[in-house]
């Protein structure tokens, strides 16, 4: 399976970056912002390696200067805290040559981001990789959230959707105004927007591996959609990657690392108790014998044989401390035939599997304690300017603050109403509860990772015991086979 990342993130002013730093970053050029009066020089990075700018036919010409197209952007928001671009993260294929990498990053922004409506300047990069690394083409779209009109303008991002009763009629609220919700003008931000998306440049790329006659292929679904029993990653985003790039750790960069690391223990321990499980089967298949022989015949057999062949005294030393050895393992866990080795396999397997539902049922809470925390963090940013609103009386400058801050006052709102959801009896919110909680998630994530290593190192040494016992049944297949070809 090829690697698949298609991530898809908004910029905002609350994030404290300009969008035109945003767009000099990914171009590495130099571009001045007119909204915070500041220049923003990347034209020292490296790995830059294409940038381009694709209008829809509505859109201005002159739109295909960046600064032009993004100090553009910038004076059309009047929040301060307004949403003003889409920023994709692509993951391009070391599979491909860069020339196939950038006709296929164009082709996607041309059909599925340009011919919905949207401007996209978009930057392929291909960083020189470190000693040992492994190379990380990919690319990066910027697209404005603002819509262009037919006439070239810049277009509302959401319209108000007035709350209705049976009868049809406005609902009022307790402030006599009209209840409305606030619809987005397209549907670039919905979930099955961005569904839509991953599934079509994993199309496109699974098609070029096909073209290209290779096996690889990529898929946009998550793990559990794939049908494989793994956890997921966390995004980390560009600042993280950023930090992780120069040697600074980060939570979520020792998070991940933490994940691919039990990911990868799992599946070697799936495939160990897979293959002891089919040996099993394919052995009591293929033995004659009326009983099958114990584990501890098979190995007295294969030791045996080795010392026949040792030509030292400390060989057979060693193939007598081997032997002695795979017994006491296998005596130590009760194991002498073939049914109890099953039954000691079958155990190991229910083992793993509650170890990883478990995990996965703390990175499910872990997901909803980030969600709940993330609404704090926006609940107190917006609170002031809920509560200078509150202080205003006189209607028209009322009126006018609300038009000014409409972003952070639905931000409060949302967040207002899905924490009050969780408000003790007493009305406050269980803040630190969470924290405490996410910190012992954590660590108890940390401490079930470790019970993997015993199962795994288990099912090591049964592979020995396996191998041990194969060699044994094949010198008596010989051993037989010899008397036959005497007997005759």
């Amino acid at each position: 399976m090829a690697l698949f990342h298609l991530h898809v993130t908004q910029v905002k002013r609350s994030a404290g970056q300009s969008v035109v730093t945003s767009a000099a970053y990914r171009a590495g050029e130099k571009l001045y912002s007119e909204y915070y009066g500041e220049v923003s020089d990347y034209t020292h990075k490296g790995g830059v390696v294409c940038t381009d700018i694709l209008l829809p036919p509505q859109a201005p010409n002159q739109y295909q200067d960046r600064a032009t197209l993004w100090n553009a952007v910038e004076k059309a928001e009047r929040g301060k805290k307004a949403q003003l671009a889409y920023s994709f993260d692509i993951a391009l294929q070391n599979e491909f040559s860069l020339e196939e990498n950038i006709a296929l990053a164009r082709q996607f922004v041309s059909e599925q981001l340009v011919g919905r409506g949207m401007i996209a300047d978009f930057a392929i990069h291909q960083p020189d990789k470190e000693d040992g690394g492994i190379p990380n083409p990919h690319f990066h779209v910027l697209c404005p959230i603002r819509p262009i009109e037919p006439d070239g303008k810049w277009g509302c991002k959401q319209r108000r959707r007035y709350r209705l009763d049976e009868d049809g009629n406005r609902i009022m609220g307790e402030d006599g105004k009209p209840l409305f919700d606030a619809v987005p003008t397209t549907d670039w931000g919905s979930p099955e927007t961005l569904e839509h998306w991953r599934e079509a440049w994993a199309a496109m790329v699974n098609a070029k591996f096909e073209e290209k006659g290779l096996t690889c292929r990529i898929d946009h679904r998550s793990y559990e959609r794939q049908g494989l029993d793994l956890l997921p990653t966390v995004h980390e985003g560009v600042a993280v990657r950023q930090m992780e790039a120069k040697g600074i750790p980060t939570d979520k960069g020792d998070l991940n690392r933490w994940i691919k690391k039990a990911n990868n223990i799992l599946r070697d321990i799936r495939k160990k108790i897979a293959g002891l499980t089919d040996w099993i089967k394919a052995i009591k298949e293929e033995l004659s014998k009326p009983q099958a022989p114990t584990l501890a015949a098979l190995l007295t057999d294969y030791y045996e044989g080795r010392n026949a062949g040792a030509w030292s005294r400390n060989a057979r030393i060693g193939n007598l401390k081997g032997f002695a050895e795979a017994i006491n393992f296998l005596t130590e866990r009760g194991i002498a035939t073939l049914e109890d080795l099953e039954t000691h396999i079958a155990a190991q397997s229910e083992r793993t599997e509650a170890i990883n539902t478990s995990m996965k049922a703390k990175r499910d809470r872990l997901n909803e304690l980030k969600e709940l925390l993330r609404l704090v963090d926006l609940y107190r940013d917006t609170k002031p300017v809920y509560d200078e609103l509150q202080g205003i009386k006189w209607k028209g400058k009322r009126e006018k603050f609300e038009r000014e801050h409409e972003n952070e006052l639905r931000t409060f709102h949302m967040a207002r109403r899905k924490l009050d959801k969780h408000r003790s009896p007493a009305g406050k919110i269980p803040v630190h509860a969470w924290e405490q909680e996410q910190a012992r998630l954590h660590q108890e994530y940390t401490a079930e990772y470790e019970q993997y290593k015993p199962i795994q190192d288990d099912l090591r040494r049964l592979q020995q015991v396996k191998r041990n016992a194969d060699a044994a049944i094949h010198q008596q297949e010989q051993t037989q086979q010899k008397r036959r070809e005497v007997e005759r």
